[in-house]
Order: structure tokens, then C-alpha cells, then sequence
């Protein structure tokens, strides 16, 4: 143990430097204390953040369905550390990432859904909290995130493509926007769109129309001839991964032909790669090798490549923030794969419901293939070792925590039973937000357990502050909402640290009130996908600015539209007699959830159209469940609400006992929603308008910016001096007191 060691620190987070060299917002010198610190040996930290795998998936977690995806990696981790078993995350990507990385509930971030491009600053995660790469650094850690970012910027950021700096990392190797771009159905320009379903060329026993066996595959600095494997990848799937274009039976040409586009993004293969440093930001081209290959892969060697470059005498956390098996559903290269995994996989990645089995298969592969891609980043990073029968064994030697965490429940049509699929990823129900975290390390006493107490995504915050060795009065100051986890893994007996568990979703800020467009979802419309493409990709039909479906710009005369319930509009003045059986059910666009033991309590609202006034109205559910994790679980499903779809009016046929549960859970989320009152002017979200504001506010405005930012406090994307009035007027104000 190394000794009491006097740690000097920011008592108000600053925004650290200016924006791609030229833009710079500072609050000014915050007084400074010394804060004794009680530093142990750190521990090197290796956290892994898997894309839209609830618990569902997961065999090491007690569920998994019929046919689990197989995972070794993560069950050697398991072996050595502890599982919890009830842990809840946020129901969407972004804001189940700023729970981890920020500790903090969406009612405090603003950001409740996923990022899209239209989301303004204040639902991106500030450059004024505490994340956890900021946290450490205070006990001299380096830290680098690898993959999906999604937590703010380019668009409407005052940082744009540097966001990742601004945030705390020290280096940053993935994508910013997060979502992979839709597949390149055309293949690399090869083919008309809509030829190649899952991106690549298969093999002529896979599609005898288009396929082919062999083929010319030019990446942007070479070419070379290529065959389809017995038992292996297609000649398409291969140049693929190699980051090339094939032109079915061709030959290789000294130029490629002019048809081959090295410029279009697909899906997982080929994408927009930022990398940011002390040096600056990167953007590199896609036609750059780096940026060519399947995402997994290129993540997980950056990571190996910068934990291997680390000095021995200064702890890291390495973030691998794995893209997998979020959507597009696309398929991993054999080398991830086993052989029967590989030739389970058909060449349609579409997500219509005929095609359901194989996006599932889709989905175990691309989770197999994240799980071989970590073993080879801990086996080449010293973190495990392989044991006489090849198996992975944790290596406590190596000094390294490591984490697994899903980020939200999964996506809907690829969750396992006995998951609700109707009840997934983007709701507060139990399979949209129940995921999987694995925590081991030498802190762990009797490893190989489960943890079965209530767990949420904020608390691996405080986690990390803990064994980093940080006061517990800065995480407190930082966030009210993160519970360490540190005595679960010194303690097997360790009792329960939370009477509630909670989560919750909604729409970000976006300019003048706005909101993503309607998408429909065979019988819901959803406001959840940011954009057209990300509507479609996920197998939804787009109502909103630019809508072509045939159906909704032919049958229903419609497109354009901004909202969910216009659709049912629309639906209801074509055809009004039949409007009952053809309307959809509008999607929840504000939820929150609540429970104690063994207790749900779920909040929805929406906006649905009303035809009686040619309008809309504010609907409105309160539902309670009996939960738990049993091997089989008990779910919150249509059929289980106690109050019998009632709501409040159902609350009377409960027993005595329920009433009081009811009671106390209503009161427990009134308590929680009630801690993040409103604060117009308090852009650096300290609870108070003061002159920091104020000089916030002009160290943005100096810089030039004067787009969307943190003082843009009327949210109407312009940072201006309608903003300063705001804040003047304001001045003085201690939000919630």
C-alpha cells in the first residue's frame, strides 16, 4: 500500500481546452482545496461496453434463450469476478452510456434518448460534469476510449469533432456519432442499390443470381484475387474485411473500375473514423485502411495497441466500446466466428419479419465475434492467459479491473425468450433496460458469484472512483445518483445498497421544441430513430421530412409529418370507418420506472390523435408488476399489471399490503423526479445562476460560436444575447431552494 497521499483538485469542473485548436470556453479559476486521498495501489481498468445486449442474451447470466451466443471471454471474466444479476441500465444507447460515464440519471444530463443530429447541446453531455476520465485523472490516470462514442457532438456541439476531448479523454480511437452507418446495399458501387442486402457480394451457392466464387478485390492501394472459402466467408465478405471493394469475376486491372466507390459507408465494415490526442483531431478519409475492416476488430486492436504502448508506472482505463450488435445487423468475418456459427448465417440482413430468425442468428454471431475479438485483446495485453485446454483464465497479475456492461435492454426483434419483445429496448420495461454488468479483479473475495441485490449503470461510476482511490466527497459532489460497488466485491454477504432501483427515457432538446420524426413499427410509431436511414435500417417505415415509402406517400396522400399522432391523422382521413383497426399505438415519448425488491412501478406518456377534435391529447399509463430474476424471470407484461390497466382507478382492488408498496414507490419517484428542478440560466448545471455563468457564457461567444451550446438557455439553437438576458435576469438564483 503506498501511502496518504495530499491530491489537489478543481472543486468546479472547468472546460479544459479550446476546440479544434481554435475555439476555447473557460470558467474562471475555481478556488482550490486540498483533499486528502487515500491512494492504494491502482488498478489498471478495462471497461467494455457492448451495444444493445440486454440480459436476454446472455447464457453467463442465467438466460440466453434456446441456442445462447456463445461467449468464453466474458465467462472466464465471470469466473474470476462477480455477476450482477439485477442491474438496470437507461432504454436507449446515449443515455445508458452517460449513466456509466457520468454517473448521472437523464433527468440531470438531458440527454433521454439516443443522440441524433438534430439534438442540441443541452441533451449532449456537458463539458462542465465530472465524467469519469475526469475523475481519474485526478488519481493520475490516462484514459482512452476505443469505438462508439455517442455522447455529444459533431453537430451542434461548440466542440464538434474534439468533443471527446473536452469530456476527458485523453485519447479517443472510434466513431462519434455512434450508430453505424446503413449497409452499402450496392456493395462498393458494384451493383444497383438494393442488389446486396447484407453489404458484400455473396457466394453463388448463397445467391445464384448475384453471387459469385471469385472476384477482383481492390482496396484504395492495391488489388488482388480472391475465392470463396468450403468453409469460410464468401470472396465478398473477405475483401470486405479487408477493407476493399470486389468486382465479381473480374480480374485484378492496374485502376480499379470507375463503378468502385471507396467513399460510401457501410454499416459496420466501412466508417467514418475520428482519433483525437494532445495533438489534435483526426478525421480520417473512408477510403483511409484504418477506418476499413469490421468495427469489432478495428476496436478492440486500437485498445490492444494503446494499452501496450502505456507506461508501467502510470495507471489507464482503456473504455472498448464495442458497436455490436447494434443495427445494422451485418455479418462478422469467419475468423470471429466458429465454423457452425458461420454457416448458420443466410445473406439477408433485412429485419422483416420473415426474415426474424436470421437476424437473430445475426445477432449471436455478432456477439460471438465482439467476445473473440476481447480475448485477443486481453491474451496480447497480458490480462488473461490461456489455460492447457485453451481456455481463457483471468490473470490477476495483471492488476487490471475489468468491467462488462451492456449499455440498454435489447432491440426488439432480436431478443431471447422468454423476453418480452413487444416491451424491449427504448421502454422502461424489464427487457429494455435489465442488462448485464460482470465486474472482476483482484478486489474481488469469493469469485464466481452472483450479486442478485439492485444495481444501476450509474453506479459503476462511483465504482471506479473507489478503487482509484478517490474521496467519496467528490463523487457525492459530482452526482447524488451513483452507489459504489465496491463492498459487493470485498463482501459476499455484502446486504443490499439501494432501497430503488430507477431509469427513465424521453425526448432530447432539440431547436423550438422539435423532436426526431415519425417512424412506424408495424403497429407503433416511435419518435426513438433519429433520422430516415436509422428508421429504416431498423426495420421502420419513415413518416417524417422526406418519407418515399409507396404506402404512405400513395395510400395515405402523407410524409412530411412531425409527430406520431399525425400519422394516426393521416391513417384516420383516409379511411375513417376503418381507423380503429388500422391505427397505430403511439410509442411512449415520456417513461420512467421505479422498484424496490420486488416491485415495479411504470410511468408512460404520449401524445395520441383525438378524431372527435381533429387534435391531439396527452395520454397518460401508471401500471405496478411483481418482478424478479428467477431462472425463469417475472416480467412486466401486458397481462401482469396489478391495477389491471386501470391506472390510479385500479389502485382500490389492490390489498392492503399493495396499496402501501404503491404508495411508497409513487412517492419515491416523485422524490427522485423532484431533485433536478428546473434552472433557466444555469448552463454549467452547479444549481445556481451566478456571474460564473455570465463568464461562461462570453468565453463561448468569444470564441465565435454562437450556434448551439450550454447557454443556448432558450433553447432555440442560437447562443446569443437573448441567452444573456436569461441569465442576467437570473442572476443570484439557487435552483430548488
Amino acid at each position: 500500500m503506498q501511502g496518504v497521499t495530499l491530491l489537489t483538485f478543481l472543486v468546479s469542473v472547468v472546460l479544459v481546452v479550446g476546440c479544434n485548436d481554435t475555439k476555447q470556453a473557460s470558467e474562471p479559476p475555481p478556488v482550490e482545496e486540498e483533499v486528502v486521498v487515500v491512494e492504494p495501489t491502482k488498478p489498471n481498468i478495462l471497461l467494455v461496453i457492448m451495444d444493445d445486449v440486454g440480459i436476454d442474451q446472455m447464457e453467463i447470466m442465467g438466460y440466453g434463450g434456446l441456442v445462447p451466443p456463445a461467449t468464453p471471454s466474458i465467462a472466464a471474466i465471470a469466473k474470476a469476478g462477480v455477476r450482477f444479476r439485477n442491474t438496470w441500465s437507461m432504454p436507449e444507447c446515449s443515455p445508458g452510456r452517460a449513466a456509466l460515464l457520468a454517473g448521472q440519471y437523464p433527468l440531470r444530463t438531458n440527454m433521454y434518448q439516443a443522440l441524433g443530429p438534430n439534438d442540441l447541446a443541452n441533451s449532449q453531455l456537458s463539458p462542465y460534469t465530472l465524467t469519469v476520465p475526469k475523475l481519474l485523472q485526478l488519481a493520475g490516470y490516462e484514459n482512452a476510449m476505443f469505438g462508439k462514442f455517442h455522447l455529444g457532438g459533431p453537430e451542434l456541439n461548440p466542440f464538434e469533432y474534439n468533443t471527446p476531448t473536452q469530456l476527458g479523454w485523453d485519447y479517443f480511437y472510434g466513431w462519434l456519432g455512434g450508430l453505424p452507418a446503413s449497409l452499402d446495399t450496392t456493395a462498393g458501387g458494384i451493383a444497383p442499390p438494393g442488389t446486396y442486402s447484407c453489404g458484400f457480394v455473396p457466394s453463388l451457392a448463397q445467391d445464384p443470381v448475384h453471387g459469385a466464387n471469385s472476384g477482383a478485390c481492390y482496396t484504395p492501394n492495391s488489388c488482388e484475387q480472391l475465392h470463396s472459402g468450403i468453409h469460410g466467408d464468401s470472396a465478398g465478405l473477405q475483401c470486405l474485411t479487408k477493407g476493399g471493394v470486389l468486382v465479381p469475376q473480374a480480374t485484378c486491372q492496374a485502376q480499379p473500375p470507375a463503378q468502385v466507390n471507396f467513399n460510401q459507408q457501410n454499416a459496420h465494415y466501412v466508417s467514418e473514423l475520428v482519433i483525437t490526442s494532445a495533438a489534435g483531431v483526426e478525421n480520417v478519409p473512408l477510403a483511409d485502411a484504418r477506418g476499413r475492416g469490421f468495427r469489432s476488430i478495428i476496436e478492440a486492436e486500437a485498445a490492444t495497441e494503446w494499452i501496450q504502448s502505456r507506461a508501467g508506472d502510470k495507471p489507464w482505463m482503456a473504455t472498448l466500446s464495442f458497436s455490436s450488435p447494434h443495427t445494422p445487423l451485418q455479418h462478422p468475418p469467419a475468423e470471429l466466428l466458429s465454423v457452425q456459427r458461420q454457416q448458420q448465417l443466410l445473406p439477408n440482413c433485412s429485419l422483416a419479419p420473415v426474415n426474424l430468425l436470421n437476424a437473430r442468428h445475426l445477432t449471436d454471431a455478432m456477439i460471438e465475434g465482439l467476445d473473440k475479438a476481447l480475448a485477443k485483446l486481453m491474451l496480447a495485453t497480458g490480462i488473461a492467459t490461456e489455460n492447457d485446454t485453451g481456455e481463457l483464465v483471468y490473470n490477476p497479475a495483471s492488476n487490471t479491473l475489468v468491467i462488462v456492461v451492456g449499455d440498454n435492454g435489447s432491440f426488439g426483434p432480436t431478443v431471447k425468450l422468454p423476453f418480452d419483445t413487444a416491451r424491449a429496448k427504448g421502454s422502461a420495461y424489464q427487457t429494455g433496460v435489465w442488462v448485464p454488468l460482470i465486474v472482476a479483479g483482484e478486489q474481488v473475495v469469493s469469485p464466481d458469484r452472483n450479486v442478485e441485490h439492485m444495481v444501476n449503470a450509474t453506479d459503476v461510476y462511483a465504482l471506479l472512483a473507489q478503487v482509484a482511490g478517490i474521496d467519496e466527497a467528490i463523487v457525492a459532489a459530482a452526482t447524488p445518483d451513483s452507489v459504489g460497488l465496491l463492498a459487493y466485491l470485498e463482501n459476499a454477504n455484502q446486504a443490499s445498497l439501494r432501497d430503488y432501483n430507477f431509469t427513465q427515457g424521453a425526448l432530447n432538446i432539440q431547436q423550438n421544441a422539435g423532436r426526431n420524426g415519425p417512424c412506424a413499427f408495424t403497429t407503433q410509431c416511435s419518435h426513438t430513430p433519429t433520422s430516415k436511414s436509422v428508421c429504416e435500417d431498423n426495420g421502420g417505415v419513415w413518416w417524417g421530412q422526406g418519407a418515399d415509402d409507396p404506402v404512405v406517400v400513395n395510400t395515405y396522400q402523407s410524409g412530411e409529418l412531425l409527430q406520431c399522432w399525425q400519422v394516426n391523422q393521416a391513417i384516420y382521413n383516409a379511411d375513417p370507418a376503418s381507423y380503429d383497426t388500422n391505427k397505430l399505438t403511439m410509442g411512449w415519448s415520456r417513461y420512467q420506472a421505479i422498484r424496490n425488491d420486488n416491485y415495479k412501478l411504470v410511468r408512460n406518456h404520449a401524445l395520441d390523435y383525438v378524431p372527435a377534435t381533429d387534435s391531439y391529447e396527452d395520454i397518460f399509463s401508471i401500471e405496478l408488476y411483481a418482478v424478479d430474476q428467477a431462472a425463469t424471470p417475472q416480467l412486466d407484461t401486458a397481462d401482469s399489471d396489478l391495477l389491471v390497466g386501470q391506472g390510479e382507478a385500479g389502485v382500490a382492488q389492490l390489498s392492503e399490503a399493495l396499496q402501501t408498496v404503491y404508495a411508497t414507490l409513487q412517492g419515491a419517484l416523485a422524490e427522485i423526479m423532484a431533485s433536478q428542478p428546473d434552472c433557466p440560466g444555469d448552463g454549467n448545471g452547479d444549481g445556481k445562476v451566478d456571474q460564473r455563468d455570465v463568464l461562461n457564457y462570453h468565453s463561448i461567444i468569444a470564441t465565435g460560436w454562437q450556434g448551439s451550446s450550454w447557454y443556448d438557455v432558450n433553447f432555440d439553437g442560437v447562443t446569443d444575447a437573448q441567452d444573456l438576458a436569461i441569465i442576467e435576469a437570473a442572476l443570484g438564483t439557487v435552483c430548488g431552494s
